[in-house]
């Protein structure tokens, strides 16, 4: 209670501190601190954020309204090293009596220690200095609005500010702009001097940026001018550029209106002393040169093997090492075709797809043997990276269940290994971490190990008995990539092992948008210490615990005659079997209640001790539009459905295959799971400019087993909670619906989250976040008939949780370090009337440690 009392007292101190600075502290006499920029059009206040970019000088940020930075700037000593000196130099004694304790040097360097040095460099730094009102800034921030005006057409706009005093040291700037009418475009005519560029420019006339009626705008021809050199250039202009392209606009005798002329002149080019010009030539390709082990650091190179292969021509200085299809299929520019850019991007692209070259190299020259001087040669060079490489990576992990974790792997890279252009990797690796949500008698922190080893052969082709370019042509860049992989998890918990092994075939239909279908993916999960499960799911063994305290009669299922606590396992088996079978003589008739409670727990038990095995096809998609990582306003969205245990029960029921007791069919003696599963996830990011961003979820998935199962494998279901998922609670423990997560590890199959945030800078790299997180997990078409568990109807969406709270990010530029405080804001787990915010405390609340956003 006094740590607590103590940081409170720290936390208003400092608070005072802050609030009590004085905002024009360090604005000089007779000058004004920036507080507002206002913009009027036509006497309109206006807001948009096009026209406040265009001034020169903004405002102090605030957080909340408050000039957080200002102030901490204004907290700091700007000159802490002479006020440290001016101590003695007023008090020599005083710097002898620190001398004969500390000595002379430990005196000078505590100058520089944090209390006094360090301390007000942090405060400099994360702080910002006062934006004083400059009146060249000023006077330029209407240059740059008028600009802003002239280039969307408004081409007689005027604009004036003015500067007003609120009180002491504060001022506004107010800035008046009268744009007048917008001119539009009245017609549109062309002068394309090379016939050639003319017909290339009538055939794609109708995606014109500038058509008649339409007002002008700056953008627009620019974005014309590159549609025209990317359309030219991609159809053999291979000399063409954009400064070739310019626009006559004529508004003489036009009321709002103009006139475009567009011009488009001959080639010219330097010849001796003198300047010619000639009409633009198209080129076509005469060869295609693929130098498969080009060498930048060897002055004279020696191709000693060549071959031709499809109108390509393939050197190496040495034997050649690949398949010839298997570099040709990756090269998009063709001998008697037209040179084209985006055939140059497409095979540059899909070349550095390959991971066996380094980043490739594509020269053109003219191609001497024509007369015509209208053929290029191509030329590809590929520089290979070494065949063997070996990696070795260490990483700090955080999940959802391990809450630290140190992990270590070894990577060996085999590069064209069948001569086709195919990568190998063989990869081992160990983790070992700790985890509060397994049960740990000996309290160790390291509480969890897994080890593990992973092949992976990636071949740059769909690997299939016939030929599929028809529906995935090699523009799309397919590949195949078969896995196989080996685990081994130990912790104090059940143990397991896990096979996994799959073909999975992947492309890219258009930019921004991926494809992958799993023509197989097998799972086997073999738990290896399924007799441990009381142990491990305590909420389990304390539940059929107090069964037997009530009902158990036999003695030898007891630790002692006194406690009556169940022996695992021996004790929990003998019991459950005796409840189930009827065979046994209890202290008291068991009710129908607890009969089917017992039962619950030993399906639950079953379900998760159970071996599985999985073999499923899926095929996902996504696409989104975000180009590049610093795009702030973009959209997400990735589907995927998925079905297991089809083709094995097709397999079983064509062949007459025996059914076990249970009904089910068996392959290497056990049950195989069959169930059908679909996901939809949508992310949306909207940059409100400043470092403010609005980041938005949502997220749908249900898998239904049928047929074989009647419940879905742990693997393959949903939980709710975590640091990226509802954040107001742990993993795990949400749901199912509102039966309030009773036991150790809350899983069901189907799941609904939404979830939203508002982020913003707060210092420096320190950022920050509002955020709120809604959804549950239910059971549906399963064996769980619990009623607060499953969803039956859509009145269950009252049991949607809604977890809402604030969070700090700070940017290490290469990964950002998350702390999210969730409070349960409803509770859908509690009674009727006491769901909302009974719980909105900081004793119920979440701490979340991430990296990364969550979305």
């Amino acid at each position: 209670m006094k740590k607590i009392s103590t940081k409170i007292t720290a936390f208003i101190v400092i608070s005072i501190l802050i609030c009590a600075c004085n905002a024009v502290k360090r604005v000089p006499d007779g000058q004004l601190l920036l507080t507002k920029n206002e913009i009027r059009v036509d006497g309109k206040i206006i807001k948009e954020e096009k026209l406040s970019n265009q001034l020169y000088q903004q405002p102090n940020t605030t957080l909340l309204g408050y000039r957080l930075r200002l102030n901490l700037y204004n907290l700091a000593n700007l000159n802490p090293d002479s006020t440290y000196q001016a101590k003695f130099v007023n008090d020599p004694e005083k710097y002898n009596r620190k001398s004969k304790w500390l000595s002379a040097k430990q005196v000078d360097r505590l100058g520089q220690s944090f209390f006094y040095n360090g301390i007000h460099n942090f405060l400099k730094t994360t702080g910002e200095p006062p934006v004083v009102i400059d009146q060249d800034r000023t006077t330029k921030s209407i240059l740059r609005l008028k600009y802003y005006y002239f280039i969307n057409g408004y081409f007689n706009v005027s604009a004036i500010y003015k500067i007003d005093t609120l009180n002491f040291k504060k001022g506004i700037v107010k800035y008046d702009i009268f744009p007048g009418n917008a001119f539009f475009i009245d017609s549109v005519q062309t002068s394309i001097l090379t016939p050639a560029l003319d017909s290339l420019y009538a055939r794609n006339k109708a995606s014109t940026f500038i058509k008649p009626g339409l007002q002008y705008k700056t953008e627009d021809f620019e974005n014309e001018r590159n549609r025209i050199t990317t359309n030219f250039r991609n159809n053999g202009a291979y000399y063409f550029q954009p400064n070739y392209i310019t626009f006559n606009i004529d508004t003489i005798n036009k009321v709002n209106k103009a006139n475009v002329t567009l011009l488009i002149n001959n080639y010219s080019y330097q010849e001796a002393d003198s300047t010619k010009t000639e009409p633009f030539k198209l080129y076509k390709i005469s060869d295609v040169n693929i130098y498969t082990d080009y060498s930048s650091s060897k002055e004279a190179l020696n191709f000693t093997d060549s071959t031709v292969y499809k109108n390509f021509n393939l050197f190496s200085q040495k034997k050649l090492k690949y398949k010839p299809k298997s570099i040709t299929d990756a090269v998009f520019i063709t001998k008697d075709g037209y040179y084209a850019d985006y055939k140059t991007v497409l095979t540059t692209r899909y070349l550095n797809n390959l991971k066996i070259f380094n980043y490739p190299s594509i020269q053109y020259e003219i191609d001497k043997r024509d007369s015509t001087a209208q053929s290029l040669i191509a030329k590809v060079y590929l520089i290979p990276r070494k065949k063997y490489s070996f990696g070795l990576n260490v990483d700090v992990t955080h999940s959802n269940i391990q809450d630290f974790g140190i992990g270590l792997s070894i990577s060996e890279t085999i590069r064209n290994v069948f001569n086709g252009a195919e990568t190998l990797e063989i990869a081992a690796r160990g983790n070992i971490g700790s985890s509060q949500d397994l049960a740990n008698p000996r309290n160790n922190f390291f509480n969890v190990s897994e080890y593990g080893l992973d092949v992976k052969l990636n071949i740059p082709r769909i690997l299939m008995p016939f030929n599929t370019d028809r529906i995935i042509p090699k523009s799309m860049i397919p590949s195949t990539l078969i896995t196989i992989g080996f685990a081994k998890q130990q912790n104090i918990g059940l143990d397991k092992e896990n096979f996994t092994g799959g073909v999975s075939y992947n492309w890219t239909p258009k930019v921004n948008r991926t494809a992958r279908f799993d023509l197989f993916n097998t799972q086997f999960v073999r738990n290896l210490n399924p007799r441990n499960y009381f142990n491990v799911y305590g909420s389990s063994y304390n539940a059929l615990n107090n069964f037997s305290k009530t009902y158990n009669s036999n003695l030898t299922y007891f630790d002692n005659p006194i406690d009556k606590n169940l022996i695992v396992e021996e004790g929990t088996a003998g019991f459950i079997r005796d409840v189930l079978s009827g065979s046994s003589t209890f202290l008291q008739p068991i009710t129908t209640a607890d009969f089917e409670s017992i039962r619950s727990i030993e399906e639950r038990r079953l379900r998760l001790t159970a071996n599985d095995f999985i073999l499923a096809t899926s095929f996902t998609f996504s696409k989104t539009t975000k180009k590049d990582m610093t795009d702030n306003t973009f959209y997400l969205f990735k589907t995927k459905i998925e079905s297991a245990g089809t083709i094995l029960t097709a397999f079983a029921e064509s062949t007459n295959q025996k059914q076990n007791s249970g009904g089910n069919y068996e392959i290497f003696n056990l049950e195989y799971a069959e169930y059908v599963k679909t996901e939809f996830d949508y992310i949306k990011h909207w940059d409100l400019s400043k470092e403010k961003i609005v980041a938005f979820r949502t997220f749908f998935g249900i898998a239904i087993p049928f047929g074989n199962s009647d419940y879905i494998p742990f693997s393959r279901s949903y939980f709710s909670g975590g640091s990226n998922d509802n954040r107001a609670w742990q993993p795990y423990g949400l749901g199912p619906g509102s039966s309030g997560a009773v036991d150790d590890f809350n899983e069901a199959n189907m799941k609904i989250a939404v979830s939203g945030e508002f982020r913003f800078k707060i210092a420096g790299s320190l950022k920050g976040a509002l955020f709120a997180d809604a959804g549950n997990i239910w059971n549906v078409l399963d064996n769980v008939i619990d009623e607060r568990s499953t969803f039956t109807s859509l009145s269950d969406l009252k049991d949607i949780a809604l977890g809402s709270g604030f969070g700090l990010r700070y940017d290490l530029s290469f990964f950002v370090i998350r702390f999210d405080l969730g409070f349960k804001t409803y509770n859908p787990a509690n009674e009727i009337g006491r769901r909302w915010f009974k719980e909105y405390n900081f004793s119920n609340s979440v701490l979340n440690f991430g990296i990364n956003y969550p979305f």
